[in-house]
């Protein structure tokens, strides 16, 4: 359990950044209030990334989804995407509702990091929300031309996750999109959804497409699923040992925590092994 802010104050807790200076949580709330767009900006990043699950860091980031100050050219919102983000990896569901506001914003990337945030909130009331975002890049019909309009892949994950079962012909629709990462965001949902080796299968065979950035997210799409038959798949492809290593780890997890004890010991030793080879 975290301490509380009064804790924290007499701890004068601070963490390093990677400039080599320090932060302190209170002064990452007062920054969250400051004119400065800069220090507001970073102060969110900083929450999220270690992990500040304090309730007044919670409700500082819920009111910065909001903002108004911190506009692009283009009219984006910085800000509210770091907080978007950040309270994603608090966890305190009291979020989700914001974020499911945030799946109206204009700023794709704020719509983006609220999928992603809810995702791991965990939380199926989001649901409703996030079909309604995908069904546009269906309009009625299969798609036939790149839409980039909605995060399709980070909504695509998020159903996954959250078991969103009713909604499979609508997630299946996307294997057909003719943008490959959405194709295997689509893969991977349908996976979460059925269990069918199919979808797994088609992740495996994207492992030898000639784009890095692809492979790599087939390797996280993998991990996330715990697809074992991968694993082989996964320690060969041409691809950062350290990407192999969090993908093959993913799936070590899923064995761990849902394969009965006769598979897991099988399973689970064969993925070390793996891994051991790649260090």
């Amino acid at each position: 359990m975290n301490p509380s802010l009064e804790n924290i104050k007499d701890l004068s807790l601070t963490v390093d950044n990677a400039d080599g200076g320090s932060l302190s949580v209170e002064q990452a709330l007062a920054n969250l209030e400051s004119a400065d767009l800069g220090l507001r900006f970073y102060a969110a990043w900083w929450l999220g990334r270690f992990r500040i699950n304090e309730p007044a860091a919670v409700t500082a980031l819920i009111k910065a989804l909001e903002d108004e100050a911190d506009r692009t050219p283009e009219g984006g919102y910085p800000l509210r995407r770091n907080a978007a983000r950040a309270l994603g990896k608090l966890g305190d569901r009291q979020a989700v509702s914001p974020l499911i506001g945030c799946l109206d914003c204009s700023d794709f990337y704020v719509r983006e990091a609220a999928a992603q945030s809810l995702e791991m909130l965990g939380d199926p009331v989001c649901i409703p929300a996030l079909i309604k975002l995908l069904a546009v890049g269906l309009q009625g019909q299969l798609i036939s031309q790149p839409d980039l309009s909605q995060p399709y892949d980070a909504l695509l994950e998020a159903l996954g996750t959250l078991r969103a079962n009713e909604f499979a012909p609508l997630i299946k629709a996307f294997l057909e999109h003719p943008i490959e990462l959405v194709q295997y965001s689509a893969a991977r949902a349908m996976y979460q959804l059925t269990q069918e080796p199919v979808y797994g299968e088609r992740l495996v065979q994207a492992l030898a497409g000639e784009k890095l950035q692809l492979r790599r997210a087939v390797l996280a799409d993998l991990g996330a699923i715990g697809y074992l038959p991968a694993a082989d798949a996964i320690a060969q492809t041409l691809a950062e040992n350290s990407l192999k290593l969090i993908s093959l780890k993913g799936l070590l997890e899923h064995q761990v925590n849902h394969i009965t004890p006769s598979t897991f010991s099988e399973g689970a030793i064969k993925v070390m092994n793996l891994m051991d080879s790649l260090l």
